[in-house]
This record gives C-alpha cells, sequence and structure tokens, in this order.
C-alpha cells in the first residue's frame, strides 16, 4: 500500500498519520480472536499491569503466533514504513500488543519511543517508526493515545528513567517540557474503529490515561526501523528489543484471509 504525497507531506509535518478502516471486518475478526488466548498466557513476553494481572503488553508476539506472524509482514503496514523510512532493507525492532484493559489498563506517561531505543537499545538515529492498528475501538473514554503534533521536529529530548510509576520502565519527559510543547502544538487523539492505523514517527511525544471504562483498548504496534540502523546495545531481552536484523519479507495483501481459507488455527 503506498501512501499519497499529501499523506507523506502531512506525517512529515505533523508526525503521525491517521488511516481509518485500513482493514475489513472479516480480517479483524480472524486477528481478534487471538487477543484473548495471547493475553491470558502465562510467559514472560506477556507484561502483568503493576499490583494485578491484566495484561500490560504482550510482546514478540509474531514469533509465537501464526496470525500474528502474518500480520507482522503484511504489506499495509510495512509497506508505509518502507516510504516513510526510505529504505526497503525493514526490520521488526519490536512487536507488540498494548492490552489498555478495561477497568485495570494504566497510564503510558509522556514520552518518545526513540528515547528509549537510543539510551536502551543504542539505536543510531531516530530512522524508525511505528505502526499501530487498532484492534477493539480507540475512543473518548478508553485511555487513547494522545499525541503532541509537530514535536517530533524538537529532536530526541531530555528523559529520566521512569522505573516505579508502571509495570515497565520507560525513559520519560518532565511536566515542564510537556506543558511547553503543549502550548505549542496542542494535543490530539486519534480514535476509531477496529482496522483504524495510526503511523507516527519516533520522536513524536506521545502519552496515553488509564482506561477505567468496561471497554479494553487493544492496539497492536509494529516498531520498524532500517536494516542499517540497527542497535547496538544488547541490554533488553530479545523480545523486547529484537536482534534478528533480517530484513521483513512481505507476504500477499490477503495473507490473514488465506490463513482462514486454510481451515488453521493458532494451536496448531
Amino acid at each position: 500500500m503506498k501512501l499519497t504525497q499529501d499523506q507523506v507531506k502531512r506525517f512529515e509535518e505533523e508526525g503521525y498519520l491517521f488511516l481509518p478502516n485500513l482493514f475489513s471486518g472479516q480480517e479483524m475478526d480472524i486477528l481478534n480472536a487471538e487477543v484473548p488466548g495471547i493475553l491470558a498466557t502465562k510467559r514472560e513476553e506477556v507484561v502483568r499491569e503493576k499490583g494485578t494481572e491484566a495484561p500490560r503488553s504482550a510482546f514478540y508476539v509474531q514469533t509465537w503466533n501464526p496470525v500474528y506472524e502474518r500480520l507482522a509482514r503484511h504489506p499495509r503496514l510495512v509497506e508505509p514504513g518502507v516510504q516513510l523510512l526510505g529504505s526497503d532493507k525493514l526490520y521488526m525492532h519490536q512487536f507488540k500488543i498494548n492490552a489498555k484493559a478495561a477497568f485495570d489498563g494504566a497510564v503510558w506517561q509522556w514520552h518518545q519511543d526513540y528515547a528509549t531505543w537510543h539510551a536502551d537499545d543504542d539505536m543510531p538515529s531516530p530512522r524508525a517508526m511505528n505502526i499501530a492498528l487498532f484492534l477493539a475501538e480507540a475512543n473518548e473514554f478508553n485511555g487513547p493515545l494522545m499525541f503532541i503534533p509537530k514535536s517530533h521536529r524538537k529532536g530526541r529530548l531530555a528523559a529520566g528513567h521512569d522505573v516505579t510509576t508502571t509495570s515497565y520502565p520507560l525513559w520519560t519527559i518532565d511536566h515542564d517540557t510537556i506543558t511547553r510543547l503543549v502550548k505549542e502544538g496542542g494535543i490530539v487523539a486519534p480514535k476509531g474503529g477496529p482496522g483504524s492505523v495510526l503511523l507516527f514517527h519516533g520522536n513524536l511525544v506521545h502519552a496515553s490515561g488509564s482506561n477505567i471504562t468496561p471497554w479494553s483498548r487493544w492496539i497492536v504496534y509494529l516498531s520498524l526501523n532500517r536494516c542499517d540502523n540497527a542497535i547496538r546495545r544488547f541490554k533488553r531481552p530479545t523480545w523486547i528489543a529484537n536482534r534478528d536484523f533480517t530484513p521483513i519479507d512481505m507476504l500477499p495483501d490477503d495473507c490473514l484471509l488465506r490463513y482462514k481459507r486454510q481451515g488453521k488455527s493458532a494451536a496448531e
């Protein structure tokens, strides 16, 4: 899937691009049928919220679930990354489902993803980005992603390592800096139903609030990096910061529907 020049320009100016209804209802049914089992799995890649058993994130799912292995190579997600990052050789730096569980989903503090990728993984430059697919509806109530438009133009900002607020350590930005950035750029929260896609720059400042509604807000993230920008520090486990720099080999556009037609299940 190729972005138009207008879409590329909007991404470059704002730091993000929202594409509603990019996947069909049938495709989303195939993906969502797997999610409860994934989030219930007891393995180290499934991180729980602090103090509860509620799922926070399921990492590296593309290596242990065959449906998501296909999604990780889907052209509707990978091709825009190829276009925006300027290379046809991208690898999967990180792959995860963020659960934002009903009633128990905790905050994600204000941060830039590249700050963590740089500090923890020694990624040389911010030539990496996120592709996010909404698995469930994101609305104004259930902790939608919040962006500060154009904040990616500020480069990598100073950040402190927060290891106490939530169960997942993060390099976060102080309140004074966030206040200044919001005065300049405001805050947006793209919302939409299952099948919508968000593309955003590795330096775009973002966060999300807690979820105290009965609606879980599931999103799957592909963090794509250029192969010539591979990480150089291997402090974090490979299921968080991938050490396999093999370029992604895209599948046909109907790869999810083919999986269903073949009558397979994640248990096979």
